[in-house]
């Protein structure tokens, strides 16, 4: 008669407790020390105002950065959007970061995983934050909507899709755990 032996939940635990540490690590480095600072946040507002304004002239756009508010994105000098702390990307990177560092996988892999998962991320911000812009010259009173549920579904789809293909190939491939297909 076979016997039936229970997978082990150890690797759940582990996953579980690296997570919250690092996530206890990046609440107390954050509310404490770069919010209140707010350099890194203004810098990475800037920055994403100014590739979105660079990507829109790409495709034609009339697009600048307004000369008092770095954050502040035109079109035929017209505001369009703003680039707010909590849409600068930094919390995804933290997160993304997070959950790749606390699954299993070899440290070879993560060292560019990590960046290039980061790097999509921040295209895809700027992607959006383009695509808002856009939306708001021709259509303004769709921006609130997509805003909040269309982008955000977009943004948090790829992450996710970024965490399953890291589960299921890097992951799994790396610590000799079979894949999940």
């Amino acid at each position: 008669m076979a016997t039936f032996e229970a997978p082990s939940r150890r690797p759940l635990y582990r996953f579980v407790l690296v997570a919250a540490g690092f996530y206890l690590v990046w609440f107390f480095v954050y509310e404490l020390w770069l919010a209140l600072d707010g350099r890194l946040d203004d810098a990475l507002c800037a920055n994403i105002a100014a590739a979105s304004a660079a990507t829109l002239r790409l495709f034609g756009f009339d697009a600048s950065i307004h000369g008092l508010d770095s954050h502040l994105l035109l079109i035929a000098s017209q505001p369009v959007v703003t680039v707010g702390n909590p849409c600068n990307g930094l919390v995804l990177y933290a997160l993304f970061t997070g959950f790749i560092l606390a699954f299993p996988g070899a440290w070879r892999h993560k060292l560019w995983f990590i960046p290039a998962g980061v790097a999509s991320i921040y295209l895809l911000n700027i992607i959006r934050v383009v695509a808002l812009a856009i939306n708001h010259h021709y259509s303004h009173h769709t921006v609130e909507f997509n805003h909040h549920y269309t982008f955000t579904f977009i943004v948090y789809g790829w992450i996710l899709l970024l965490w399953m293909w890291w589960a299921n190939r890097r992951a799994g491939l790396s610590a000799g755990v079979p894949r999940y297909e």
